[in-house]
């Protein structure tokens, strides 16, 4: 085949060790192999960058194994350019699996052009990635605490949740701090009411005359150290993630302007694809590279599924979230999106095909840097209006009408 890099490497890359292979083409045409093991200590690293110097090494690949590719990547980054491959890509032939072939397969394929490289952001976006994400799991951990204030309630028959719409408002915060603290009379926790919830109270005396224990108000107390403990991580991480916006502010601004989106939002969706479009050929490959879009899955010219592929959950996530919220406003095109799809396909999909939506019109506004322009609660009526005319004719003479159209006149 033919050789694509004369001087390249690749690394089989463990949690303690790592196996290098260099591939060198000479003058000559012939190819000269050296492969070397080294650690994963900083200094071990080093090391091997200074023997990739040596060899006048242009191009390294290796797999993305876990996080143990992280501090490989960082330090060579720098000085090559380096390939970070799916693992299913690169499947060796059966029965010659060692450390040191696994190298020398990589360096092979490497030096023929045979690898696709993963999507690795720079170094900037990594950062707001690790911070959205961690952010994400504290949010997720407060979910969880708030279900188990639920439960211990419900455990002692303080029936709090059926009267008050929200038992950590403001509220409720201060009836759960006075139960912790080990307040038993009904009257006194339903003062303890503000706003319209004191329209309650009768209501409140009722629900709140439980049978709580010590064990109860033990963890009552815990639960509600443990949520304000989450609630001041999640305003830091919200502080560190506004200061690391400096390079995506524009771009936020735009993303933020659409349906279903907000700051947070639009923050959660940088992190994972970045600023510039110009890494994805067309709206499609963003798509699919985010498992967002239906797969393919065709034999003998039937097409036999359509399930969407594996891709980033956390950009998903967010996705279906910002679909849920945009199919609910009112005159735009995603609600007439979902309202269309939702009947016949159910809601999960209806929802993954806004999320789809939504991305493309992300990638478009990134690209061209222009607003958002909806395109109507009515584009699919007005997409084909004579179609959709005849089914209500149908529609209306099946019901034992006469019709009669007539074309209004066009407002002056």
């Amino acid at each position: 085949m033919e050789t694509i890099y004369p001087r390249c490497c690749g690394l089989d890359v463990h949690s303690q060790s790592l196996q290098a292979c260099v591939r060198n083409l000479d003058a000559r045409g012939r190819v000269r192999e050296e492969g070397r093991s080294f650690g994963t200590m900083t200094r071990d690293l080093l090391a091997l960058r200074d023997w990739l110097e040596q060899e006048r090494v242009t191009h390294v690949a290796m797999e993305s194994t876990g996080v143990f590719w992280k501090p490989v990547f960082n330090i060579l980054e720098s000085g090559f350019t380096v390939l970070l491959v799916n693992a299913r890509d690169v499947k060796h032939v059966p029965g010659r699996k060692t450390d040191v072939k696994d190298a020398q397969w990589l360096a092979q394929l490497l030096q023929c052009g045979l690898l696709k490289a993963s999507f690795v952001p720079p170094a900037p976006q990594r950062d707001l990635r690790d911070l959205t994400r961690h952010r994400a799991q504290l949010v997720g951990e407060h979910t969880r605490v708030a279900n188990r204030v639920h439960k211990t309630l419900e455990d002692a028959n303080v029936q709090l949740g059926d009267v008050a719409s929200d038992i950590l408002g403001v509220s409720g915060r201060a009836i759960l701090h006075a139960l912790a603290d080990g307040q038993t009379d009904p009257r006194r926790l339903a003062e303890l009411a503000r706003g319209q919830l004191r329209q309650k109270i009768p209501q409140l005396c009722l629900a709140l005359e439980g049978h709580l224990r010590d064990h109860h108000r033990f963890l009552l107390q815990r639960l509600l150290d443990h949520l304000k403990y989450l609630e001041d991580e999640i305003e830091r991480f919200d502080q560190r993630v506004e200061e690391s916006m400096g390079p995506f502010e524009e771009a936020r601004q735009r993303v933020a302007a659409l349906p279903g989106f907000g700051d947070r939002t639009a923050q959660n969706v940088l992190a994972e694809i970045g600023v510039n479009m110009g890494q994805f050929p067309s709206a499609a490959h963003l798509a699919s590279w985010a498992g967002i879009c239906s797969g393919n899955h065709e034999s003998a010219g039937k097409r036999k599924g359509g399930k969407t592929r594996k891709g980033s959950r956390w950009l998903r996530q967010t996705l279906v979230q910002a679909a849920w919220a945009a199919s609910r406003k009112k005159d735009s095109y995603f609600r007439a999106q979902y309202r269309r799809l939702v009947g016949r396909r159910g809601k999960k999909r209806a929802l993954v095909a806004v999320a789809h939506s939504l991305l493309v019109v992300i990638y478009h506004v990134l690209k061209t840097r222009r607003p958002y322009a909806d395109l109507g609660a009515d584009y699919f009526d007005r997409l084909d209006a004579k179609r959709l005319t005849r089914y209500h004719v149908k529609r209306l003479e099946a019901l034992g009408y006469q019709v009669a159209l007539a074309q209004a006149e066009a407002a002056a």
